[in-house]
């Protein structure tokens, strides 16, 4: 097709900076969505540090700055020791509290900005692929109608229509807990950061916008497989005596819900036309508030890869390795909340017992804390080197580099439609490389991170993990064949 079209199912989080970033690399995208308004129970209430990186790469993250309350810890299974953020290598040290409904809002507007078409009150209800498009069937306002696209990606939720439509299993466990919350007025809010485990259950408070809070925890009745019915808010405020012993004067709810720990995931993140992300290729129990940060994750991945492809400067098999990388990410994403669902759903004294034990170990081993942070805010990703000899930064998240002479770090140099090379040996002599799909930086780094002291090339790609690094000096061979690997043409 010449058209060059894309059609997202889902505007959330996920569906919108998809949309975002397809718009960055000129591909028209239409993004279909159910709801006719945002949704106002935010689900999410937290953006972590690899994705406040993610936003200011596209130089998206200043109105979320603006209106998010810097959190500088964050949580392992509610353990009482919570993980420091401050340390770990990342211009935004903190997970930055706002409601999902307002991130939504801004990232709408972002989408809208750069030329998205979101059809509210539209949904995809099916599609017929052929060899080089796609047929979408979709129910909007006025009736059922069709569209043509090259693609179709489901960021449609954990029951996704695409996902179903496309064939692909998503196996898994099923809920054998269930959490629950309440969004309320509080008079006697305890202090921030409020947490309590013990024999009779667990408990989180958080704040929200409007001077309300949210109340989120799991009881021994939870562990079931059986539906007790909707939270009421007298089993609410009961479960929330039983934990902490005080109800804090919780009055006017806005919002009760239930939630299990169903873990499943996608068998494939892509097929043919057919492409995933965010629920709809993976469910977990929400622990650690990383599920939104994921799935934006994966749109980034995804976003310029696609773009890429359609834009004919992709080299062959790149849209295959979303699949590949972010897999991969998903088994972990699993792996990590079921971790975590056993130490909240563990009112034993033994289970008590290992929660004050790992609770101890992130106070005395900073190591050990500090690899539980790297893994809960994403820092840690790395994708697998296809070369076994590669230098150890490939595949790795690059740090937001301090480079002479740009007033700005690495974040603000990386394009959406090209990979960055960066020549590093301060002469310049890698300009010649410059194309389609890829732009050069001459330069020298002011205080190298570990692992960039001996650096002097390293290509990175749109979204920030490193494709090739080189040490060797005077050689533009090594440089020009890695781009020649990763840039078409």
């Amino acid at each position: 097709m010449s058209q060059r079209h894309v059609v997202i199912a889902g505007g959330g989080p996920v569906g919108l900076w998809l949309a975002a970033e397809l718009r960055l690399g000129e591909i028209p995208v239409t993004v279909m969505e159910q709801r006719t308004e945002i949704d106002a129970r935010s689900k999410a209430l937290t953006i972590h540090p690899r994705t406040l990186e993610v936003l200011a790469a596209r130089g998206a993250h200043r109105p979320f700055l603006a209106e998010g309350l810097r959190i500088p810890t964050g949580h392992f299974a509610s353990l009482d020791e919570r993980l420091d953020f401050r340390d770990l290598d990342t211009p935004f040290p903190y997970t930055l509290a706002l409601p999902q409904a307002r991130t939504e809002e801004l990232l709408e507007q972002h989408a809208l900005a750069l030329g998205a078409t979101i059809r509210r009150g539209h949904r995809v209800t099916g599609f017929t692929e052929r060899a080089g498009s796609v047929t979408v069937r979709v129910a909007g306002p006025q009736g059922e109608y069709e569209t043509e696209a090259d693609y179709v990606v489901g960021c449609d939720g954990t029951r996704s229509t695409v996902r179903t439509t496309a064939g692909i299993d998503f196996p898994g466990t099923p809920s054998t807990v269930l959490g629950w919350l309440g969004d309320v007025a509080l008079d006697r809010p305890p202090r921030p950061g409020f947490g309590a485990a013990g024999p009779h259950g667990g408990l989180m408070v958080a704040p929200l916008p409007g001077g309300r809070f949210r109340l989120v925890g799991l009881s021994p009745d939870g562990l079931t497989t059986d539906w007790p019915g909707d939270l009421t808010f007298d089993e609410l405020r009961q479960k929330v005596l039983a934990v902490a012993g005080d109800d804090f004067g919780m009055r006017d709810p806005s919002w009760l819900s239930r939630f299990g720990n169903a873990t499943r995931l996608a068998a494939a993140y892509r097929r043919g036309r057919v492409l995933l992300a965010g629920d709809a290729a993976h469910q977990h129990f929400p622990a650690g508030g990383v599920g939104m940060n994921v799935g934006i994750q994966d749109a980034h991945n995804l976003g310029w890869k696609l773009a890429a492809t359609l834009n004919g400067w992709a080299p062959d098999g790149l849209l295959d390795t979303y699949h590949t990388e972010r897999h991969q990410v998903g088994a972990q994403l699993a792996e990590h909340s079921q971790a975590q669902t056993a130490l909240l759903a563990t009112f034993t004294p033994e289970g008590l017992a290992l929660r004050s034990l790992l609770s101890g170990m992130i106070a005395d081993q900073p190591a050990f804390a500090r690899a539980l942070a790297e893994r809960l805010t994403a820092l840690a990703v790395r994708y697998p080197a296809a070369d076994p000899a590669a230098h150890p930064l490939t595949g790795t998240r690059a740090p937001d580099l301090a480079l002479t002479g740009t007033g700005t770090g690495l974040f603000g140099l990386l394009r959406p439609d090209a990979y960055l090379l960066l020549d590093l040996t301060a002469g310049g002599t890698l300009g010649g490389l410059a194309r389609p799909g890829l732009a050069v930086h001459a330069g020298t780094l002011d205080q190298p991170p570990a692992g960039w002291a001996e650096v002097r090339a390293a290509l990175i790609r749109p979204d920030g993990h490193v494709a090739w690094a080189g040490a060797g000096r005077g050689d533009e061979a090594a440089p020009a064949a890695a781009v020649g690997t990763f840039v078409a043409g």
